[in-house]
């Protein structure tokens, strides 16, 4: 019986190709973006889940209280609270320590070859313990037991050794070889740990406690991990950890932690800053609703264009229940239908995963390398596959299956409910659908332009960025004395060269400002209890002209003045903030002891992303500025790249020459709103495309079954434009009533999605207007075809279909 179900679907398949291979594009093409959106929505909700007992292991928070009003949140923990922690709490199984150097870049030396790496670690003894890596070479005990080790990831291993066995093999840093003890798997897409050279923490320690930087509890530059018994009360194990911070700071404890799962750590965007990747839980939420609403589109082709030839498969159910068929039997028959073609769109929509799995990595910045080894992925096949079969088979089933012998022409499913109407309800549901994604997708490139087109406060245009490492830097200081400064010796050098425009220092990128500081100001008329957070940024006098950035009131540094060493330049925002009393200018002014007085003010300028607010920000001219910015004359860029390169090997032979345009920096700081920009734009064209491929075969049908009364029409003196109207008019309809729909929904959640920015634009009616026009051309273009196709067609053979 289930063989003869699936050969009769087979032959219907094959009888009605036209309308099978309408079904079985837009289930393909459905199905393979809803399960990519899924595999990404899993990847993002399984970080770092795949770690043994995961539900057991906590990162330590801490909540710093800066003032009475604000409180800073850190990832990052003192040294020693790992170990104090373990020690005096019996809940605590296990405590380990990272510190990821990714503030500036690693120099190796591999086989006399210069390597530079980001993300480098620093990992406690029992990291391991903690976490699972998949070992491959060598042996993780080594590695614990030797200081002078170093761990690599296989992807880190065959960029430094290529073929060549990395266990034993030298890695030379900072003048000390390390011995390649193990290599390990890379770590999967959804795990936050991504560092790809682990070195012994036992040997950062040593470094930092000679360096007296790390003894200081105050000091809060390691995330620290602890895994507690199951059995423990997680209030307990926070109260018991405060109180260990309390005891060892003393006087200056001035804040308090919280215990967050590892699971959540990947969507915990509250930190002042993070060594690890995050993500908006929320966005996580939108695309998973997309993914359904992807394949309830395809799916709707599917019940339309079947409960459309419904009435030709009248004959067929009579025939087949006078025969003796129950209702049961035909039910079954067409589910077989639904399995049958949603298992070859399944096959299909494998494939093309498989193809689409490059184009996808690159828009979703994730490494999907071979999905169809991972069972979540076959679960999310399967998964889909499910719910296809659902959505296709049982409403048609239904009905088909419902037809009585003697009343098959009525139009009434068992619900009572006329099909055609269930079909116009499903088509203006596939275009709501489509214009709220249009909507959607002028909303976020409208607010990308506005971002790209938006005066920052500053010029960014052909500006290299360099950074001067800081034990290079400090090493020179030591040799040639304090007063000898590296940055200033290389920037001037940089200034005699032909190629280049105009070159300053600073302490960071001006596109991303990170240092913050509070409680460290004092001015007349401050409040002794208020302590604001200050974004602070060391310059020289050459910073203003090259980043082009407007003076207020006041002076920007004089060159050379030693007196301006102590003087302060603040942005309009921190003269509100602070209120300072008028005049600004000439008011005294104090930072971490260093008395000056205010000497300008600078105009506000976007000195992070436009997600937040500007804040104060406090200018000074110290000597730390370990960052030289280039500015190339017009037209000269690769010449100024090439004279930079020659002075930096002058002053640095033994470092690796790296540069970042601060355009990409600037770019970089809204790469995941881009990412979800193409997102919603790709899938946005596939959901059109869909609905207008079910919108064409409807109008297919509409067409074949008023043939007859075309061919009258024109007869009667009907003209092209006047039946293409009749043809047209209903489905336009209902894609205006899906603008109707949609608009108010579309409104509402993209306001949702905007108020993310602190800088953002207006929605305008314009871009209803316009998805609006962008749905009704598509609509118009796919029925327009068939309806031409029918209105030119010959009357006399049209009336002779019958």
């Amino acid at each position: 019986m289930l063989k003869n179900y699936f050969i009769t679907a087979w032959r219907n398949l094959w009888r009605n190709k036209s309308i099978a291979v309408i079904n079985l594009f837009g289930l393909s093409v459905g199905i393979t973006a809803a399960v990519l959106i899924l595999l990404w929505v899993q990847n993002e909700r399984n970080f770092d889940t795949y770690h043994p007992d995961a539900d057991n292991i906590y990162r330590i928070v801490n909540h710093i209280k800066v003032s009475k009003d604000e409180e800073w949140v850190w990832e990052s923990s003192p040294l020693e609270l790992a170990t104090a922690s373990k020690a005096e709490i019996p809940e605590i199984i296990q405590a380990t320590r990272i510190n990821v150097a990714d503030w500036s870049e690693t120099v190796f030396a591999v086989n006399n070859k210069l390597f530079s790496e980001k993300n480098c670690g620093y990992v406690d003894s029992n990291w391991f313990d903690m976490f699972h890596y998949d070992l491959k070479q060598g042996s993780i005990q080594a590695f614990v037991q030797d200081p002078f080790s170093v761990i690599l990831t296989a992807s880190k291993a065959a960029k430094f050794f290529g073929d060549v066995n990395a266990v034993g093999q030298t890695i030379r840093m900072d003048s000390v070889n390390y011995t390649v003890k193990a290599v390990v798997k890379d770590n999967p897409a959804n795990s936050s740990f991504q560092c790809g050279i682990m070195f012994p923490f036992s040997v950062f320690v040593a470094h930092e406690k000679k360096n007296g930087n790390e003894i200081n509890w105050n000091n809060y530059n390691n995330v620290t991990f602890i895994k507690i018994k199951s059995t423990a009360r997680l209030s307990d194990v926070v109260k018991k950890i405060n109180k260990v911070l309390a005891k060892n700071k003393g006087k200056d404890s001035d804040g308090s932690i919280t215990l967050h799962t590892l699971a959540s750590m990947h969507f915990d965007n509250h930190l002042q800053s993070s060594v690890f990747s995050h993500a908006e839980k929320k966005t996580t939420y939108i695309f998973s609703i997309l993914a359904l609403l992807l394949l309830l589109t395809a799916c709707i082709n599917y019940v339309n264009l079947t409960t459309a030839k419904a009435s030709l498969r009248a004959k067929e159910v009579s025939i087949r229940k006078i025969v003796g068929a129950y209702s049961f039997h035909l039910f079954f028959q067409f589910i077989a239908e639904s399995v049958l073609i949603s298992i070859i769109s399944l096959a299909i929509s494998i494939v093309l995963i498989q193809f689409s799995i490059p184009f996808f990595n690159q828009l979703t910045d994730r490494e999907f390398t071979s999905p169809f080894i991972s069972i979540i992925t076959w679960k999310v096949l399967m998964g889909t596959l499910f719910a296809t079969i659902i959505l296709n088979g049982v409403y048609p089933a239904l009905m088909l299956s419902s037809f009585k012998p003697l009343n098959v022409f009525r139009g009434r499913n068992i619900l009572k409910v006329k099909d055609s109407g269930l079909r116009k309800g499903l088509v203006v549901f596939q275009f709501t659908i489509s214009v709220m994604l249009i909507v959607g997708t002028i909303v976020v490139f409208k607010q990308m332009q506005f971002i790209q087109n938006t005066n920052p406060g500053y010029n960014r245009s052909q500006i290299i960025s360099i950074q001067v490492p800081f034990k290079e830097a400090m090493n020179y200081a030591q040799k040639n004395g304090r007063d000898k400064s590296l940055v200033s010796l290389m920037k001037q050098e940089l200034i005699n060269q032909a190629n280049t425009q105009l070159v300053t220092a600073a302490n960071q990128p001006i596109v991303n400002i990170q240092n913050r500081q509070s409680g460290s100001s004092k001015w007349d008329g401050k409040d002794s209890l208020y302590n604001p957070t200050l974004v602070t940024l060391s310059v020289d006098e050459n910073y203003k002209d090259i980043f082009e950035l407007q003076m207020k009131e006041g002076r920007w540094y004089f060159p050379g003045s030693k007196d301006d060493a102590k003087n302060y330049i603040l942005n309009e925002t921190a003269v509100k903030q602070l209120n300072i009393h008028q005049p600004v200018i000439g008011q005294r002014f104090s930072q971490n002891g260093v008395a000056g007085i205010i000497i300008g003010i600078v105009k506000d300028f976007h000195h992070g992303s436009m997600h937040s607010k500007i804040e104060p920000v406090l200018i000074y001219n110290n000597n730390w500025k370990p960052y030289l910015f280039v500015k190339a004359k017009e037209g000269n860029v690769k010449q100024t790249l090439a004279s930079i390169q020659t002075v930096w090997h002058q002053f640095l032979p033994d470092e690796p020459f790296d540069y970042t345009f601060l355009d990409d920096s600037f770019n970089s700081l809204y790469r995941s709103d881009l990412k979800i920009s193409k997102l919603i734009l790709v899938f946005s064209i596939i959901t059109i495309i869909i609905s207008a491929l079910g919108l064409f075969g409807l109008a297919a049908f509409m067409a074949e079954r008023k043939t007859k009364e075309i061919g009258i029409r024109k007869i009667l003196g009907a003209t092209i434009v006047s039946i293409t109207a009749l043809l047209s008019k209903e489905f336009i309809g209902l894609v205006i009533i899906a603008i109707i729909i949609a608009s108010p929904i579309a409104w509402w959640s993209m306001n949702k999605w905007l108020e993310d920015f602190a800088y953002r634009i207006n929605i305008s009616w314009w871009m209803f207007l316009l998805a609006g026009l962008t749905a009704l051309l598509v609509a118009l273009l796919t029925v327009s075809y068939q309806a031409i196709k029918a209105a030119i067609a010959n009357p006399v053979k049209s009336l002779k279909t019958e």
